[in-house]
Protein backbone atom coordinates (compact mmCIF):
# COMPACT_ATOMS: atom_id res chain seq x y z
CA UNK A 1 0.00 0.00 0.00
CA UNK A 2 1.36 3.44 -0.88
CA UNK A 3 2.01 5.60 2.05
CA UNK A 4 3.12 9.46 1.53
CA UNK A 5 5.08 11.32 4.28
CA UNK A 6 5.35 15.00 3.70
CA UNK A 7 8.62 17.03 5.32
CA UNK A 8 10.10 20.53 4.96
CA UNK A 9 7.50 22.57 6.34
CA UNK A 10 8.25 25.40 9.05
CA UNK A 11 7.97 28.87 9.57
CA UNK A 12 9.48 31.71 7.13
CA UNK A 13 9.20 35.37 6.57
CA UNK A 14 7.59 36.82 3.74
CA UNK A 15 9.67 37.25 0.39
CA UNK A 16 11.23 33.81 1.73
CA UNK A 17 11.46 30.01 0.60
CA UNK A 18 10.98 26.65 1.40
CA UNK A 19 10.91 23.78 -0.17
CA UNK A 20 8.33 20.58 0.62
CA UNK A 21 8.77 16.85 -0.08
CA UNK A 22 7.13 14.14 -0.01
CA UNK A 23 8.47 10.46 -0.11
CA UNK A 24 5.75 7.68 -1.75
CA UNK A 25 7.22 4.94 -0.20
CA UNK A 26 5.63 1.11 -1.97
CA UNK A 27 4.98 3.31 -5.10
CA UNK A 28 6.09 0.80 -7.58
CA UNK A 29 4.46 3.01 -10.77
CA UNK A 30 6.70 5.06 -13.42
CA UNK A 31 3.61 7.26 -13.97
CA UNK A 32 1.94 9.35 -11.59
CA UNK A 33 -0.70 11.57 -10.91
CA UNK A 34 -0.01 13.61 -8.12
CA UNK A 35 -0.91 16.96 -6.49
CA UNK A 36 -0.31 19.38 -3.37
CA UNK A 37 -3.00 20.82 -1.24
CA UNK A 38 -3.53 23.16 1.42
CA UNK A 39 -5.78 24.26 3.89
CA UNK A 40 -5.21 27.20 6.30
CA UNK A 41 -7.31 27.70 9.86
CA UNK A 42 -10.92 28.38 9.46
CA UNK A 43 -10.67 27.87 5.55
CA UNK A 44 -11.73 24.66 3.14
CA UNK A 45 -8.62 22.65 1.45
CA UNK A 46 -7.49 23.98 -1.68
CA UNK A 47 -5.52 22.38 -4.40
CA UNK A 48 -2.03 24.31 -4.69
CA UNK A 49 -0.53 22.51 -7.79
CA UNK A 50 -0.65 19.27 -9.48
CA UNK A 51 1.57 16.84 -11.73
CA UNK A 52 0.98 13.86 -14.34
CA UNK A 53 3.36 11.72 -16.31
CA UNK A 54 1.35 9.98 -18.81
CA UNK A 55 1.96 6.52 -20.99
CA UNK A 56 4.38 8.35 -23.85
CA UNK A 57 6.53 9.80 -20.64
CA UNK A 58 4.84 13.44 -21.00
CA UNK A 59 5.15 15.37 -18.01
CA UNK A 60 2.42 17.94 -17.37
CA UNK A 61 1.60 20.68 -14.30
CA UNK A 62 -1.64 22.92 -13.22
CA UNK A 63 -1.32 25.43 -10.87
CA UNK A 64 -3.50 27.36 -9.22
CA UNK A 65 -3.46 31.25 -10.08
CA UNK A 66 -2.64 32.05 -6.20
CA UNK A 67 1.04 30.36 -7.08
CA UNK A 68 1.56 30.60 -10.12
CA UNK A 69 5.10 31.81 -11.10
CA UNK A 70 6.15 31.26 -7.39
CA UNK A 71 5.61 27.82 -6.36
CA UNK A 72 6.99 24.78 -8.87
CA UNK A 73 5.80 21.08 -8.35
CA UNK A 74 8.15 18.30 -10.01
CA UNK A 75 9.23 14.75 -9.22
CA UNK A 76 11.84 12.96 -8.83
CA UNK A 77 10.89 9.16 -10.15
CA UNK A 78 14.57 7.84 -8.83
CA UNK A 79 14.22 8.74 -5.28
CA UNK A 80 9.77 8.57 -5.17
CA UNK A 81 9.83 11.82 -3.98
CA UNK A 82 7.29 15.15 -5.06
CA UNK A 83 8.40 18.42 -4.56
CA UNK A 84 7.08 21.88 -4.30
CA UNK A 85 9.71 24.20 -4.45
CA UNK A 86 7.79 27.58 -2.98
CA UNK A 87 9.45 31.41 -3.72
CA UNK A 88 8.36 34.79 -2.56
CA UNK A 89 6.29 33.45 0.09
CA UNK A 90 2.97 35.48 1.42
CA UNK A 91 1.67 35.43 4.50
CA UNK A 92 -1.72 34.29 2.89
CA UNK A 93 0.33 31.08 2.09
CA UNK A 94 0.36 30.12 5.62
CA UNK A 95 -1.39 26.54 5.75
CA UNK A 96 -1.25 22.88 6.24
CA UNK A 97 0.40 21.37 2.98
CA UNK A 98 -0.35 17.56 1.57
CA UNK A 99 0.42 15.40 -0.80
CA UNK A 100 -1.86 13.53 -2.48
CA UNK A 101 -1.91 10.70 -5.54
CA UNK A 102 -3.95 8.74 -7.25
CA UNK A 103 -2.89 4.83 -7.58
CA UNK A 104 -2.65 3.78 -9.73
CA UNK A 105 -2.42 6.30 -12.13
CA UNK A 106 -4.82 7.23 -14.25
CA UNK A 107 -3.94 9.00 -17.55
CA UNK A 108 -5.48 12.19 -17.50
CA UNK A 109 -4.45 16.10 -17.43
CA UNK A 110 -3.58 17.04 -14.11
CA UNK A 111 -6.04 18.61 -11.64
CA UNK A 112 -6.19 19.95 -8.24
CA UNK A 113 -10.21 18.68 -7.69
CA UNK A 114 -10.01 16.29 -4.29
CA UNK A 115 -12.02 13.95 -5.33
CA UNK A 116 -9.42 12.62 -7.72
CA UNK A 117 -6.82 11.41 -5.20
CA UNK A 118 -6.84 8.62 -3.13
CA UNK A 119 -4.11 8.27 -1.40
CA UNK A 120 -3.28 11.71 1.13
CA UNK A 121 -0.26 12.74 3.80
CA UNK A 122 -0.56 14.02 6.98
CA UNK A 123 0.45 17.17 6.42
CA UNK A 124 3.30 19.38 6.91
CA UNK A 125 2.82 23.01 8.44
CA UNK A 126 3.97 26.47 6.48
CA UNK A 127 3.60 29.44 8.37
CA UNK A 128 4.79 32.78 6.74
CA UNK A 129 4.96 36.31 8.85
CA UNK A 130 4.81 39.45 7.47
Amino acid sequence: QVQLVESGGGSVQAGGSLRLSCAASSYTYSNYYMGWFRQAPGKEREGVASIARDGAGDVRTSYADAVKGRFTISKDNAKNTLYLQMNSLKPEDTAMYYCAAQVPPPDLYPSRREYLYNTWGRGTQVTVSS
